[in-house]
């Protein structure tokens, strides 16, 4: 039986000095079968479920082949989305802290392109970045990749999906022939298998379980009439009272559509889609995850590269027409040993897309009737927490602490009522429990903050 730790690995005593500090000590499924194929070198096509440690798997493997006094772009992580790339460039900064002076840079669209060349200038040796902005600078002179030893493509399925097949296609032509290629993808389409023939060199297939523990997952079919959907969202949201829960729909305007009327409803939801801007993306997603907004409404795109741990409940308004996007969708719940709950409308329509997804699963999942929900009328629907947007960011050199100490010092808010905070270029998002929003907007707004005043305002 072969060895499941991270000592057994070929890696050298920092990285698995830093490993240990994280509590990184037994692998994956997905880590264990990858990882001694990618350190040794070979091309590796890896499918896995989300939350299964494919980013640590890919990461570990990539900062293995740097070759640090070589101050060039040796490995290139293509992602389809900006989140999904910050989440990644986080987590390779983690993994690379004990390995001095490596620079990992993030290229993605969205932001002004003039820092991103000044970064280039000084040089590399990751860039993570999405396929639009990684060719834009390639087409711009700005970026050269012909010291690439690792390519890998995170997603790889979404990408396609989401129109990259092209960019991708100049991007792989700009890399040495022989660099390391990896795919990483939730599903296993052929496209995928066509993509793989085309830019890898006799890879090797990883596969893991792609279904979930039902002692972690709870998973519910609910019978729905097709023009009763939001009622019947708003029956499980008022029964379930979960603290955070994202649903998805299958298109973007159907997304926006049910967040707003939720809202109508006295629920604090948001949508997250394609035809939102970057700015409105980064608000969105940081209000979700700070609890100031209990319902995230989402199309399966716009949600990779979200990652909440702490997500209670996963409600499909509609079924997909793929079992394994339904899989990969309740993967977002029930992780790191908490409890959650999936839960599916399913009308008449659709009864062929639930009984794919039980086959796929191998067994069947239990129908309720939605009038076994109750939903109590007095309970409060509002979130627990309030985002305060300061308008100073990164460029003013502002940082957590700064905000924290001015909170819980002079202004003086308890530390426990002060949740995540977000720093972004321009804005920094707060959270605060709702009970206190009010006085902390009142102590920011009069008070200075690292010497200068902001301007401060309140998301209702």
């Amino acid at each position: 039986m072969k060895s499941t730790l991270f000592a057994s690995l070929p890696l050298k005593a920092a990285m698995l000095k830093n490993l240990a500090s994280l509590d990184y000590h037994e692998m994956t499924p997905i880590q264990a079968d990858s990882l001694p194929l990618i350190l040794s070198g070979t091309d590796v096509i890896a499918q896995a479920k989300t939350g299964s440690g494919k980013t640590a798997a890919f990461g570990i493997g990539l900062l293995s082949r740097i070759v640090v006094p070589r101050f060039c772009i040796q490995g290139l992580v293509l992602c389809p989305t900006r989140e999904l790339a910050d989440q990644v460039s986080k987590e390779l900064r983690r993994l690379a802290r004990l390995i001095e002076n490596v620079k990992i840079l993030t290229l993605c669209g969205g932001v002004p392109f003039g820092p991103q060349f000044g970064s280039l200038e000084h040089g590399a040796h990751i860039v993570v970045g999405t396929p639009g902005r990684i060719l834009d600078h390639l087409g711009r002179g700005s970026l050269d990749l012909k010291s690439l030893r690792m390519l890998v493509l995170d997603e790889a399925d979404r990408m396609l999906d989401m129109g990259f097949k092209d960019d991708l296609d100049v991007i792989v032509a700009a890399t040495p022939r022989n660099r390391q290629t990896l795919l990483f993808s939730a599903t296993y389409p052929p496209s995928i298998a066509t993509m793989s023939a085309s830019i890898q060199q006799h890879p090797l297939t990883v596969k893991v379980d792609a279904t979930h523990d039902d002692q972690q997952i709870e998973q519910r079919f609910f019978v729905v009439e097709a023009d009763k959907r939001v009622a019947a969202v708003a029956r499980i949201l008022g029964h379930y009272r979960s603290e955070s829960t994202l649903i998805f729909c299958n298109t973007k305007k159907g997304c926006q559509e049910v967040a707003d009327a939720l809202t109508e409803r006295g629920f604090s939801a948001l949508a997250i889609h394609g035809d939102l801007e970057q700015s409105e993306r980064d608000q969105v997603l940081a209000r979700f995850a700070n609890k100031s907004v209990s319902v995230l409404v989402a199309t399966d795109v716009a949600a990779r590269g979200i990652d909440i741990k702490e997500l209670a409940a996963v409600i499909n308004y509609e079924l997909s027409r793929d079992p394994e996007v339904h899989i990969h969708r309740i993967g977002r719940t029930g992780r790191a040993g908490e409890q959650g709950v999936a839960l599916s409308l399913v009308a008449a329509a659709e009864n062929r897309r639930a009984t794919a997804i039980e086959n796929y699963l191998g067994s069947s999942v239990p129908w309720a009737e939605l009038e076994s929900l109750t939903m109590p009328s007095s309970a409060s629907l509002a979130a627990p927490m309030v985002t305060l947007c300061i308008d100073g960011g990164r460029k003013n050199k502002m940082r957590p602490g700064d905000v924290l100490g001015a909170l819980t010092g002079e202004g003086g808010i308890l530390g426990s009522e002060v949740g995540k905070i977000n720093v972004f270029n321009f804005h920094t998002y707060v959270a605060i429990r709702r009970g206190s929003a009010k006085e902390a907007l009142a102590f920011l707004s009069r008070n200075k903050i690292k010497g200068r005043f902001y301007k401060v305002r309140i998301f209702s």
